[in-house]
Formats: structure tokens, C-alpha cells, sequence
């Protein structure tokens, strides 16, 4: 086997909008052999994450990666990204900087801190307000002075100054800190951007034979094409709540997806808290000093050229993120800018990000001689865009299916006086997604120091067919403890202690029935902490076509409420019945169980219920694999 890079039509017209900050992710690993699979990513205009191309490569040698990342230039149209996130490889350092000279270089934060738990466990438990501090020290100090000071703190009050694994990430802060990264586009949004994982998570794992890949590599795809259009249907079709009599804030929310508009609107409503006074120049070029009203010493530099409507924050959001900060906002407040000026607002975080000229706008009328595949290729990519402008609804659609209706004809005409050449073919996943989707990302707000455990992520893993994995009284993960809870519905001082989510699996049944005749037998796994010792729980019931819908809808919510900082735990109450419930794998076949859920990610919602729809090719692969995944979550104590 040799290296293997691919990227389709829909990668590389993504790559031309929003090619501009990169991730690369070699972490994981497929079949048997452990190959290094190697998926490069980034930023939607709506915040999601999404794929330019992939990689299955021999060995993680440097003289791979440097094939890979040539490779890839020259797939994107040899277009440098103005960021790459990679992880702290050596082989991958090198290779960077001989392929990327001109690409800001940063080490994912994920990666460097993903031992944090094991070589800091003792002082997390000996200090509640360990973790807390050192992520402010990482994540919200906004100038290099500041993170190292507080650096230093944190070590003098712990008694840290002698801890070599904390050393060797200071004597490397400048390779991942955020902080000296900020005079560079990175797209970052949040402090956890990333933390909910990769592109492919709970689609792939290091379990996963080939064939099975590529297959979960079309199926993510879908994923994601589906979830930007709903994104971009609720951008157009929904009007967002104005928080201000702002002329600003209306033009922003013209302009800007839901999403970004959320973060920009956040920016906004912190200037009523904050004032601006000019500390040197005059009404063309000033210097303003901007401060919290109650907290005055924490102060930032804004520069303000009024005649170009130009202004530079010591925070370094806009370099950093693309959208102005609420230090910014609140000088063009004091000096009466009342629009947002338009060199201040980025393409790629618009929701018209994707129309317009782009970088691969180039050989629209190609020369005879050029290639059959470029041809084909530069036909799928504006068939592409065409497709996303045209499903956003049923109006748009009816037009666009006529145009192209009228298009084949114009098409089979001039076919009559050319040679006729078959396009290269093409398989898509062949199946139809009308799946309820929901954003999978974690609370943007809530502040998480390590990446996820490797234990908990693979528990729940989609077709996880590996060996038996450990039990969770044994993983010894302070996130899995058992919750008192004071029941909204109860007297008060009366603290019920429930059975938690260990895991969810699920097998079809009726593979070869109709799709309104098969079912899926849900097996739940739940930890009692009622009892001493605490006990194991296993409840098995089937769910229809019919009775998922409901089910994913309660869920969605769930998940939205639990994304919320203040709602920590949700109360499931499941009421079975009939011949296919059995509790403890026998018994009563009518009952009623309370489980509680801590903070969770829901993901691949889309798998069981197209096991409840797709067609008999489909089920037959699907049999292969019984053992696969309805919920994902990333517990949080």
C-alpha cells in the first residue's frame, strides 16, 4: 500500500471559501494495521466543522507528510492557508515548514494537554480551582505578559515550580498558547472549539476494516452537506431577536449567519458595560483607553483611524477571529460610527460566504484540449453551489430543477455535432437523509482543560467491534460519579440518587422486512448508585420508524437544554411496554425508570433511523455490522 490522498468536488469549492484556516488531524487510525488516517478541515460560515480532504498514509514519517502536504496544495489550486492546526509531531513540524512557509503554524492545545488529567491528577483533586485557573491562564488572557504572569502565579501558589511535564509546556507556550497566536487568522470562536472532537467521530475508529470506511467517509459527508443546509435555511427563512436600537446590530444580522451574528450580537450588548475615553490624538487619528465600568484597571488600547473608519484593539479579536470586539464597538459607539464599516466584515462569515466569485472561479470556458477529469471537475463543482442555493426551499428549488431541465436539453442538442465522452463515474451513498439533525459541538461557554478521555469516546464509538472494554467502576474517571439530585417534582430535602447512562447499542431486526416493518432493539446499560455496591442495569426495548421520530425530537431538546451551562443534568423517564421489554433481561414487561444524563454531545442520529428506511442493499451491509451507535456522550461532572 501506498500514501492515498482524495478530495472531492464539494471539498475543494468548500476549501476556495473557507480555506483559509486549516486543521490536520493525525490521530486517528483505521483497520487492523493502525494506518494513520489524516483528515484536513476547518470552519464553515456557520461555524461547523467541515472537510477538504483526506489521507490514509503509509507510516508517519516526515517524507510522507511532505508528499501529503504538496499533494494537497496542489489539489486546493496551490492556495496556502493563513493558519494550520496540527498536532506536536516533529515529522509533522518539519514538513510544514518546508510546504507552508507562509502559513502560521500552531500546535493543537487539544493534543498538547491531552495528559493533562494523568500527570496532574493529584493536584486537580488536592484543588478544586486548579483546572479553573489554568484554563483562564490559557484561554482568556489576551496578551503574551499577562499569560506568563499568570503562568508563574498558578506555579508559586500550587508549589508547581519543580513539575517537568508543566515545564516542557512552557518551554513550548509559543507553538500552542492561543494568546500567541492572536495577530493571526485561526477562525477561532469560542475557547472550546475543538473540543468536541473531529470530522469523523462516531463514524470511524481504529476497528474500522476499509470497506466499512469508506462507506462511514460518505455517510459523514452527508452528515455534513445536510447539516449546512439547515443551517443556511434557518439563516434565510428566520429573523434573530435584536437585543439593541443599534443600526449596527440590524446590519449585522442581514449579513451574518445565526451563528456568527450570536457571537458578534454578544460583542455588542457588552458595550453598554464599557466606556471609551481619548487619551492622545486628535478627531483624525486617536488612542482610546476602554475599561468595564466596575473594573477600571483592566483596560485595552483601541486606535482609531476615523477618516479610513480603521481601528486596532490591543485583544486582537478581529486579527484573530474575524469579528470586531466589544473594545472596538464601543469607540465607534463614542465617535458616532453607526455601520459597521465593510473591510470589517468577512465574506466567509456571511451568509452569502458561498456565493460570488471565488478562488476556483478560473476556466469557466476551458480550451478543447484541456482534461476530460478538469472538466468534470469544475461542471461538479457549480453544480454544487447550484444545488445548495436551489434546496433551500421549495420555490428555489422548482427554478432550479426547470433551469436544469431546460440546461440538458441545450446539452443533447450540441452532444449531437461532439464526440461523446462518459464522465467519469461516481457512486454517492444512495441514500436519501431525512434525518433530524442537531448541533454536536459542546457548550461554548462552559470551560473544559482537557480534551476528551480516550475511554469514554470509545465507549461509545460507532461499530466499536474491538475487544470488551473495562467497566466504568474500573476507568476511575471522577465525571462518571454518581449525582444526588433534588427532583423539581418532589418535596424538598429529597435527594434521589439515579441510575446513569453507561452505554446505548442497538441491533436490527427484520433486515429483510419493508421499511415500515423493521425494528431496532435499543440495549441500555446503566450504572445503579442506589445500591451498595453499586449494580449494572441493562433494559432492552425496540423502537419503529414511528416511534424514533419522536424519541430524536426529545432528544434534540435535551441536548439543547443540556448545552446550557446552568442545566447540568437531564432526568430521562422511559415507560415500556409489551412483549420486547424486559429489564434486567427478564421480568416485568411493564415499567418505569428514571435515568439521569450529565452534560452531552448527541451524534449519528442519522444511523438507526436510516437502518428503519434505506434499502435492502443497504440493510444487507448494515447486518455486518450489528454492534453500532445511537448516542455519543461526553460525560462532565
Amino acid at each position: 500500500m501506498a500514501n492515498v490522498f482524495w478530495a472531492d468536488a464539494r471539498s475543494r469549492t468548500a476549501y476556495t471559501h473557507f480555506g483559509d484556516a486549516v486543521t490536520f488531524e493525525t490521530n486517528s487510525r483505521v483497520n487492523q494495521y493502525r494506518v494513520p488516517f489524516a483528515p484536513f478541515t476547518g470552519l464553515n460560515h456557520h461555524g461547523q466543522t467541515i472537510i477538504f480532504g483526506c489521507a490514509i498514509l503509509l507510516d508517519d514519517s516526515e517524507a510522507s507528510f511532505v508528499w501529503l502536504f504538496k499533494t494537497f496544495l496542489t489539489a486546493m489550486y496551490d492556495q496556502q492557508p493563513a493558519s494550520l492546526i496540527t498536532s506536536q509531531d516533529k515529522a509533522i513540524q518539519t514538513a510544514v515548514s518546508q510546504v507552508f512557509p507562509d502559513t502560521r503554524h500552531c500546535i493543537s492545545k487539544w493534543h498538547v494537554l491531552r495528559e493533562g488529567q494523568e500527570k496532574l491528577a493529584n493536584v486537580c483533586n488536592a484543588h478544586p480551582n486548579f483546572q479553573l485557573e489554568l484554563y483562564n491562564c490559557i484561554n482568556l488572557t489576551e496578551t503574551i505578559e499577562e499569560f506568563e504572569n499568570s503562568w508563574i502565579d498558578i506555579l508559586d501558589k500550587y508549589d508547581l515550580r519543580g513539575h517537568d511535564w508543566l515545564q516542557s509546556l512552557y518551554d513550548a507556550r509559543a507553538q500552542w498558547v492561543p494568546v500567541y497566536f492572536r495577530d493571526s487568522f485561526f477562525a477561532v470562536m469560542f475557547p472550546n472549539q475543538g473540543f468536541d472532537g473531529t470530522f469523523f467521530d462516531g463514524y470511524v475508529n481504529q476497528q474500522t476494516a476499509l470497506p466499512m470506511f469508506f462507506r462511514q467517509y460518505e455517510r459523514a459527508l452527508d452528515n455534513w452537506f445536510e447539516r449546512e443546509l439547515e443551517a443556511d435555511f434557518d439563516t434565510i427563512c428566520t429573523t434573530p431577536v435584536l437585543r439593541t436600537p443599534s443600526p449596527m446590530e440590524k446590519q449585522a444580522a442581514n449579513l451574518y449567519t445565526r451563528k456568527i451574528f450570536a457571537k458578534f450580537q454578544e460583542e455588542l450588548v457588552e458595550t453598554f458595560v464599557y466606556t471609551a475615553n481619548r487619551i492622545e490624538g486628535d478627531a483624525a487619528i486617536s488612542t482610546f483607553r476602554v475599561a468595564k465600568f466596575e473594573d477600571d484597571q483592566r483596560a485595552y488600547m483601541v486606535s482609531l483611524n476615523y477618516p479610513e473608519m480603521r481601528a486596532n484593539c490591543s485583544c486582537q479579536m478581529f486579527e484573530y477571529s474575524g469579528i470586531l470586539c466589544r473594545h472596538v464597538l464601543t469607540v465607534f459607539t463614542v465617535t458616532n460610527v453607526l455601520t459597521l464599516p465593510p473591510h470589517y466584515i468577512l465574506k466567509r462569515w456571511t451568509r452569502n460566504a458561498k456565493t460570488g466569485a471565488g478562488t476556483d472561479d478560473r476556466g469557466v470556458d476551458l480550451p478543447g484540449e484541456e482534461s476530460l477529469t478538469l472538466r468534470y471537475n469544475n461542471l461538479c463543482r457549480e453544480a454544487i453551489k447550484y444545488a445548495e442555493e436551489g434546496a433551500i426551499a421549495v420555490e428555489t428549488y422548482n427554478i432550479a430543477m426547470s433551469a436544469l431541465r431546460e440546461g440538458g436539453k441545450k446539452v443533447a442538442v450540441v452532444k449531437k455535432n461532439v464526440a461523446k465522452v462518459s464522465p467519469p463515474g461516481s457512486q454517492g451513498s444512495g441514500t436519501g437523509h431525512e434525518d433530524w439533525k442537531t448541533s454536536t459541538s459542546v457548550s461554548d461557554t462552559t470551560p473544559f482543560l482537557w480534551p476528551p478521555q480516550d475511554e469514554v469516546t470509545r465507549r461509545f464509538n460507532l461499530n466499536d467491534t474491538g475487544p470488551p472494554l473495562q467497566s466504568v467502576a474500573d476507568l476511575n474517571l471522577p465525571r462518571m460519579a454518581p449525582v444526588s439530585l433534588q427532583r423539581d417534582d418532589g418535596p424538598p430535602g429529597n435527594m434521589a440518587v439515579l441510575p446513569c447512562l453507561k452505554s446505548m447499542t442497538w441491533v436490527m431486526e427484520n433486515k429483510s422486512s419493508t421499511p415500515g416493518n423493521r425494528v431496532a432493539v435499543i440495549n441500555l446499560k446503566l450504572q445503579d448508585y442506589g445500591k451498595t455496591p453499586s449494580t449494572e442495569l441493562e433494559v432492552k426495548f425496540q423502537l419503529s420508524r414511528v416511534t424514533l421520530e419522536p424519541m430524536l425530537r426529545s432528544m434534540a431538546y435535551i441536548s439543547e437544554q443540556l448545552s446550557t451551562p446552568a442545566n447540568r443534568v437531564a432526568v430521562i423517564n422511559l415507560k415500556v411496554s409489551g412483549p420486547q421489554a424486559s429489564p434486567n433481561q427478564g421480568g416485568s414487561l411493564n415499567f418505569e425508570l428514571d435515568v439521569f444524563l450529565p452534560l452531552a454531545s448527541w451524534t449519528n442520529y442519522s444511523s438507526m433511523k436510516n437502518n428503519l428506511s434505506t434499502s435492502n442493499e443497504e440493510q444487507f451491509f448494515a447486518a455486518e455490522y450489528t454492534l453500532s451507535l445511537l448516542v455519543q456522550l461526553t460525560l462532565s461532572a
